[in-house]
C-alpha cells in the first residue's frame, strides 16, 4: 500500500475510534481531550496561519493554541470527527501521504493508549515499513536537545540506523541504541515515551539522558 493509502486508513480508524470513545476521552497529548485532539487536526489542515505555531514557540504557538480552543468550543464534536473523516482540503491531497501518515498513526495510537488494557497492534507489516524510511531525519530532529549522546536506532533483527549527525559526534559521547518497530520508535521520539514499546541498550547514563531529555519541536 501506498503512504497516502495507508494515512487515509489511519484516519478512518481513529475517527472511528473517536465516534466511539466520545468528546470528554482522554489521550496521550498532555492535556488534550478527544474533542481537543479533532480541533488539532481540522486547523491543522485548514488553517495554514496555525502552521507556524505547530513547530516554534512564543506568540505563534499561543495563536495555534487560541484557535485550537476556539474550534473546539465552537464546533460541534460530531462535525469536527466528520471534517477530519473527510479528508484533507483539495490543496494537501497530493503531499497526503508524506503529510498525515506519522501524524494519523500517532494521534490513532494517542487514543487507543490513553485507555486502561491497550497492547501494540499486530499484523502491520505494510504500515511498519511504510513508516521506517520517516524515522532518520524525524529522529534527528526531534531528539536535538538530547546532550552528548551518540544514539542509533534499529528495526528487530534489523541493522543499526545512525542518527546523530556525524559532525556532532565526538568520542565522549555516551552510545545508545534504541530498538522497535517503526511505530513504536516514531510514539518515543513524539515524546510518549512511557506507552512506546521500545528497548534501550548502550550507555545507562546516556538511555536515561534519552528518557529524561525534552524531545520534539
Amino acid at each position: 500500500m501506498s503512504a497516502a493509502s495507508l494515512a487515509r486508513a489511519e484516519r478512518v480508524a481513529l475517527c472511528d475510534l473517536l465516534d466511539e470513545v466520545g468528546p470528554e476521552a482522554p489521550t496521550l497529548c498532555d492535556g488534550w481531550t478527544t474533542t481537543l485532539l479533532a480541533a488539532h487536526l481540522v486547523v491543522r489542515e485548514r488553517r495554514p496561519d496555525v502552521s507556524p505555531g505547530l513547530m516554534l514557540g512564543g506568540a505563534a504557538a499561543r495563536h495555534t493554541t487560541r484557535v485550537t480552543a476556539r474550534a473546539a468550543q465552537r464546533v460541534p464534536y460530531e462535525l469536527l470527527v466528520e471534517r477530519v473523516r473527510s479528508g484533507p482540503p483539495l490543496w494537501i491531497r497530493p503531499v497526503d501521504g508524506p503529510m498525515n501518515l506519522v501524524e494519523f498513526t500517532v494521534h490513532h495510537e494517542d487514543v487507543r493508549r490513553a485507555a486502561d488494557g491497550w497492547a501494540p497492534r499486530v499484523g502491520l507489516d505494510d504500515l511498519q515499513d511504510a513508516l521506517w524510511p520517516y524515522q532518520r531525519s524525524s529522529t534527528r530532529l526531534r531528539a536535538r536537545s538530547v546532550r552528548d549522546v551518540d544514539l542509533s536506532i534499529a528495526r528487530p533483527d534489523g541493522d543499526p540506523l545512525h542518527v546523530s549527525k556525524a559532525a556532532k559526534v565526538t568520542p565522549s559521547d555516551r552510545p545508545v541504541l534504541i530498538t522497535a518497530e517503526p511505530l513504536e520508535l516514531a510514539l518515543f521520539f513524539f515524546g510518549r515515551r512511557d506507552h512506546a514499546v521500545v528497548a534501550c541498550t548502550g550507555d545507562p547514563e546516556g538511555i536515561a539522558e534519552l528518557r529524561s531529555a525534552p524531545i520534539g519541536f
